[in-house]
């Protein structure tokens, strides 16, 4: 198992950025493709990004490709997510997941695909 902790996470002006991590503790983070979502209360969870386990390949929600890159350390069993051009509507609780892949296979962008998650960080950005 893999437990995650998310941090970086604040109050932004519209136009401001932020960079939010995800820590990783327990077996092998390079073993697993990670991902990042986004989930308001009582809505669906949204795909943002995601990761493969080497980090060669990544994958964007339309949404935020262009403003938002992720990116992972596997020395320091962490993953990024730099968050440009913010935008009111990107306010939300962003989640990191994790998938354990036993090949480098693509990141998925589906949020069932993901078995581990952390309890989430909450981003606000003010217009």
């Amino acid at each position: 198992q893999v437990q995650l902790v998310e941090s970086g996470g604040g109050l932004v002006q519209a136009g401001g950025s932020l960079r939010l991590s995800c820590a990783a503790s327990g077996r092998t983070f390079s073993t697993y493709n990670m991902g990042w979502f986004r989930q308001d209360p009582g809505k669906e969870r949204e795909f943002v990004a995601a990761i493969s386990r080497s980090g060669e390949q990544t994958v964007y929600a339309a949404s935020v490709k262009g403003r938002f890159t992720i990116s992972r350390d596997n020395a320091k069993n962490t993953m990024y997510l730099q968050m440009n051009s913010l935008k009111a509507e990107d306010t939300n609780v962003y989640y990191c997941a994790a998938r354990f892949t036993w090949s480098n296979v693509a990141a998925s962008t589906k949020s069932d695909d993901y078995a581990y998650w952390g309890q989430g960080t909450e981003v606000t950005v003010s217009s």
